[in-house]
Formats: C-alpha cells, structure tokens, sequence
C-alpha cells in the first residue's frame, strides 16, 4: 500500500476497545466501517458521535461509520479488527465469513480463551478462515484511558510481516504506541491470563493488604503465567514485554480493570454473580480461571494461586482463602528459567534433616 492511498479498516465489536482503535484509525486518516448488533448504537454513532454505553464521554471521529451489516463493514476493508468476547467470537467470525478474503489482515484484539477447545481467539481465526494474514493485538490497554488520549502502548504479534506492518501503520499515532512481536502464542496468552490474577489482585486490596503483597502477588502470577504458557509452547521472554508484565501491572493495579472490580467486589464480601452483574460488561477472567485450571492439571503445571482463586470464585471458599494460599505455596524458585524449581526441590530433599551427617551419622 503506497502511503497516499487510504487504508480501509473494518472493526467488529461495539465495545470500548473495538470503538476507541476505530477512532484511532480514523484518526490516522483510514476510512473505518464498525459493525455491532445493537440498531440503537449504530444509529448514536452516526449521528452523535459518542457511544453512550461503553465510552459515553469520548468523542468519536465522525469518519467512523457503524452498521449491523457485514456486508457494508468487511467489502474492501484490508484490515479487519475483530473486539468481539470469547463467548461470541466464533459465531461472529462464521456470520462474517462470507465477506472476508484471503488478502485481508485478521487481528483479534479479545483477550479470552474459548471455553469448549480452549483455543486462543486468532486460533479460531485460523481454524475458521484457514487465512495467513492473522495477528492478535495485547498489552496494557485500557479502553477509557485510550479514549481520553493517555499515552499508551500494545504488541501486535504475528508471524507475518505484513500483519505486524500493517497494524503498526493504521494505529500508531502521538499517544498510542504500537510494538511489533513473532510470538502470537505467548503475547495472546500472556493476554487472556493476566486476566486471572487481576481477580486476586482486586481482592487482596479489598481485604486491605498492602504494597509489598501486591508486589508478590503480581511477580509470582508472572510466574504462574510464563510457567503455563511456556508448557503450551511459548516464549518466556515475551512475558518481560508489554503483553506480559506490562498488561499485569496495569489490570492488578487499576480500578478501571473489569476483572480487578470483579475480584475487589468478591473481597468485600458480594458473591461472584452479584459482581459479575454489577459490572455490566464481560469480565474475561471469571472465565479463564476455570478453563485454566483444568488445562493446569491436565498438563501437570503448578499454578496455585490460579488454583486458589477456582476455589474462590466457584466453591464458595471465603477470599481470605485466597491470599492464605499464596502464602502456604512451597517456597521454591524464584524466576524458574533461571533456576529450575525441580533443582530447588532437590535439594530440600538432599537438606532433609534425616538426611543431614549421610553415612556419618
């Protein structure tokens, strides 16, 4: 694409992040169709400029067209971004098929796990559209805070140059920052797992715990979370980058995170629907922990403060189970692709007082 001529980016998804990359892309002068089910909002984002239910405060660019028909978003689009939950996010992307093309860059910015495969969303896309232009976008990317203009950064992660290209292209702008990564496995986990941890992180400020147990709780979630993704193949590197620790710091830290709500409602004592409910919109994590946890023990991965926090969200455990978890753990390895926590375990064993003073004693 020659850098006179106008990209044209479709986004799927009326919610706060699939409105505020539309905006963006807008902004950077592409022509942005956005396709949503919901007739009223549709019509609010074309004539006011606003989308009154996820970002009521925030301006739209009123170059953004919104429709109900995919025809009208995915016809000449050579970017479709797909903001669309985990839940929905197969049936969206068979109802769109018809209009999507092999030449088209697919790019999924839902940072979820789909319950019944366990599939990571841009797996779904490949497993639906057998496409090669395919790419996730994660980080630390709060929707309110893109609106108001914060400076912010995310990855695009593909293995495909042009994916990465492009996407860089169509949103990198003076506040939101655009970095490039090959690993789409680890930056899309890294981006559905965090999820999990904000939970906790949400209930141990509620419990009224300090700096110093967020600080823990947030490194050995790190941990957990690079521990199972690299048991599915990915990376650990990619979880020093903004995908992994960087989308961690923010969700556990940040009131403005759906799944720290979620998890700071459940340490003031409400039931997990109560808050669930209370937040109005899709807390990816509720979710995960479940799915997580049973591939957890499938795979044999320790994780448990994942662990910990299923029995929290669905045995009915008090929250303050929870933080007595992360304190009961073995004491073993601190950053394990250093030291491996089998070589830690080991040598408890060889420290065992029995076996002190050996063929001495």
């Amino acid at each position: 694409m020659a850098d006179e001529q106008q990209m044209n980016v479709a986004v799927l998804g009326g919610g706060s992040f699939g409105t505020a990359l539309a905006s963006i892309a807008a902004d950077n002068g592409a022509k942005v169709r956005q396709w949503m089910r919901d007739e009223a909002l549709v019509t609010q984002i074309n004539q006011e400029h606003r989308n009154g239910r996820y970002l009521p405060h925030y301006v739209i660019n009123s170059a953004v067209v919104a429709s109900t028909d995919f025809q009208t978003v995915l016809e000449g689009a050579e970017l479709v971004l797909i903001a669309i939950p985990s839940k929905a996010f197969r049936s969206v992307v068979q109802a769109a098929k018809p209009w999507l093309t092999p030449e088209q860059i697919l790019v999924s910015t839902t940072k979820g796990i789909e319950q019944d495969s366990f599939l990571l969303m841009s797996q779904v896309l490949e497993q639906e559209t057998g496409f090669p232009h395919i790419g996730v976008i994660a980080g630390p990317n709060l929707a309110s805070e893109i609106a108001d203009k914060q400076l912010t950064a995310t990855v695009i992660a593909s293995a495909d140059a042009l994916t990465r290209t492009r996407v860089q292209q169509a949103l990198g702008c003076r506040y939101f920052r655009v970095y490039a990564s090959n690993d789409r496995h680890g930056v899309e986990l890294g981006g559905a797992l965090k999820n999990i941890y904000a939970i906790a992180a949400g209930m141990a400020a509620a419990l009224g715990m300090g700096e110093n147990t967020r600080s823990m709780l947030m490194t050995r979630a790190l941990a957990e979370m690079s521990r199972f993704a690299v048991a599915q193949g990915a990376n650990p590197m990619t979880f020093l980058g903004l995908a992994g620790v960087g989308d961690l710091i923010v969700t556990c830290s940040s009131n403005l995170s759906r799944n720290y709500r979620v998890g700071f409602a459940m340490g003031e004592g409400r039931g997990l629907d109560e808050a669930v409910s209370a937040l109005g919109q899709v807390a990816e994590g509720v979710n995960t922990v479940k799915l997580v946890c049973a591939k957890a023990r499938e795979m044999g991965v320790y994780m448990p403060l994942a662990e910990g926090l299923d029995r929290v969200l669905f045995e009915g455990v008090p929250a303050q189970e929870m933080a007595r978890t992360l304190m009961m753990g073995e004491q073993s390895s601190d950053v394990e692709f250093i030291l491996p926590r089998e070589a830690v375990q080991q040598a408890h064993r060889d420290q065992a007082p029995h076996n002190r003073g050996g063929k001495h004693a």
